[in-house]
């Protein structure tokens, strides 16, 4: 069969049936859904939306953590050949308002009472807006349930229909509209096709590659492209898959066993964190223990990179006291892991290498599908510090200012009821324009230096990239997240959100007494590590570079208080906003 739509791709996972396919882990226990009991609801719910009049081109939102529930309705909606419009849980009832409008949406399928509170608020204010669908729970009046709707299309023909819908299902045919999350303004509908997501998936296996055994882990929110087009990738190699939320994917790694799964850099930066934290407390012996092992593991890993089995002296030891232990905490049956949203650190990367972890970075945008490179499993194909190579059929190029241009089957074919913005993101050869600056070696390898909008350019005139001298800070366990201010300014400044769990614990360890994270700050053992921290990094920057004045924010930059966006990337306009009066003292004296 040519793949041609995403249901063709599901139906290489119809094709492979078990009794136990789905796994959905929460802190309550987990569930296990055989593919018949998954398909039997999927195809219910197509049937259902059709009877509710739901049809070719209609836009439904679906608001859901992960759960095998996400695909269900996922599936459902592009049966018929409608829109799939995802929304992260995290926004506000306006937010909502805003996305529900601008996509003229039709219907809406929702975890839970909860998050359909948001719908009720906003109902009045969307007449587009028909059909309120819950998950599970108690739904309001006005609010129809999942089950409901599953059973009115669960005739006995409903697996036949939906697969004869299926192949109506066009290649250049919406497949999804989803909106970004956006640093500054309103988000943007990015407008993706089945063949956009097709092609990124195919291509993508040449370096992500998976088999039947495998147990891939779904972590990341659904509604991001990076995990959605994962979850196809998943689908066409008809692995074993288990579902859990990101706010409890810490407690539950070890437990669930994935041999596979995504994530983005901070959820490595806190894990190394989380390991560092235990070994820095733990008695000199087996620190020195740990060490040593390390030392081997960065030794080693060169060797696995090329194709080869890790060796060299005292490796095997080293791996069997030591590094196997630590790789228990990811479940000890880790083959790979994928990062992409973000820049990964290098000294990250390559301690995940070091204790037996291979990650393969990679680079995209929601407007790309959303890979457009990516570092791979087979030898030779990963470069640390790099983003690997160009993926099948997408081609690059450096534009003069330094930026990434990229022309392929998985760019978008716009920005939803936006001709002039999606205009201004095509150059005249009709490459989109990424928005980052990057280096492409001798080999093919990209190496994204930062983002465009992003570099500051100092009342002096120099050009600095922010985002290296950040990650060289956050090696510091106190800080979380780090951000550089300077544009048309006389000198860097660095407003530090500190790490509240490595304060804590520090804390603890001291015997520390306090009732605020500012207090903790506040400390002069606290201050003087974060002077020695900005010492070290200026020492190995230009003279312009260096970070003249710098203050440790109160409290932690989050989702919530509106700094970061659901992929956890700092708002750095909304930041510096902000502070602003903070900032503006920095500079006044």
């Amino acid at each position: 069969m040519t793949e041609s739509n995403i249901l063709h791709l599901y139906r290489n996972e119809f094709d492979a049936p078990r009794d136990e396919h789905y796994f959905h882990f929460s802190p309550g226990g987990q569930r296990v859904l055989s593919t018949g009991a998954f398909f039997a609801r999927t195809s219910g719910l197509a049937g259902g939306l059709e009877k509710l009049g739901i049809g070719r081109g209609d836009r439904v939102m679906l608001l859901s953590d992960n759960r095998p529930e996400w695909h269900m309705a996922d599936l459902a909606v592009v049966d018929l050949g409608a829109v799939d419009t995802p929304v992260y849980g995290t926004l506000n009832s306006a937010q909502v308002a805003y996305q529900a409008k601008d996509s003229g949406a039709k219907a809406a399928i929702v975890e839970n009472a909860d998050q359909m509170a948001k719908f009720l608020e906003i109902k009045d204010q969307c007449p587009d807006l028909e059909h309120l669908i819950q998950i599970e729970g108690s739904t309001a009046a006005g609010v129809l349930s999942m089950d409901e709707v599953v059973d009115s299309g669960a005739t006995g023909d409903a697996g036949d229909l939906f697969w004869q819908r299926a192949e109506h299902v066009k290649a250049d045919d919406v497949l999804t509209l989803i909106y970004t999350s956006g640093t500054t303004g309103n988000p943007k509908g990015v407008t993706l096709t089945h063949d956009n997501l097709v092609s990124n998936v195919l291509a993508s296996t040449h370096r992500a590659t998976i088999d039947r055994s495998d147990l891939c882990l779904e972590f990341l929110p659904l509604c991001h492209v990076f995990e959605r087009m994962l979850g196809y990738l998943y689908m066409n190699g008809a692995v074993n898959k288990a579902y859990c939320s990101v706010y409890h994917i810490g407690d539950l790694v070890s437990e669930i066993k994935p041999t596979v799964f995504a994530g983005v850099p901070r959820f490595y930066e806190k894990v190394y964190d989380k390991i560092m934290d235990k070994v820095s407390h733990a008695p000199p012996v087996r620190r020195a223990l740990f060490n040593w092992a390390l030392g081997k593991g960065r030794s080693a890993y060169p060797e696995v990179l090329d194709g080869g089995a890790p060796g060299g002296l005292g490796y095997g030891i080293a791996d069997k006291l030591v590094l196997s232990k630590v790789r228990e905490g990811l479940g000890g049956r880790v083959r790979y892991c994928i990062s992409g949203g973000a820049p990964l650190p290098s000294f990250v990367n390559e301690f995940f290498h070091s204790i037996g972890v291979r990650i393969l970075e990679g680079y995209g945008l929601s407007e790309t599908s959303p890979v457009i490179a990516v570092n791979g499993i087979s030898p030779k194909m990963t470069r640390i510090g790099t983003v690997g190579k160009a993926i099948r059929d997408v081609e690059v190029k450096i534009a003069a200012d330094g930026e990434l241009c990229v022309k392929g089957p998985n760019v978008m074919t716009g920005y939803w009821n936006q001709p002039e913005k999606t205009a201004e993101v095509f150059d005249g050869d009709g490459f989109f324009l990424t928005g980052d600056i990057a280096e492409i070696d001798a080999d093919g390898f990209i190496k994204i230096t930062d983002r465009k909008k992003d570099l500051i350019v100092t009342a002096g005139g120099k050009n600095v990239a922010p985002q290296p001298i950040e990650n060289e800070l956050k090696r510091s366990p106190l800080i979380d997240n780090v951000v550089l201010i300077g544009d048309r300014r006389p000198y860097i400044i660095a407003l530090i959100s500190p790490n509240q769990e490595a304060l804590e614990s520090w804390a603890a360890a001291k015997g520390v007494e306090y009732t605020t994270v500012e207090e903790l700050t506040r400390q002069p053992d606290i201050v003087a590590a974060y002077a020695e921290m900005i010492e070290g990094t200026n020492a190995k920057l230009a003279r312009y570079e260096q970070i003249k004045k710098y203050v440790v924010l109160p409290l932690m930059l989050s989702i919530e208080g509106g700094h970061l966006t659901p992929t956890l990337k700092v708002k750095r306009r909304v930041v510096e906003k902000d502070y602003t009066e903070l900032v503006e003292s920095l500079y006044a004296e």
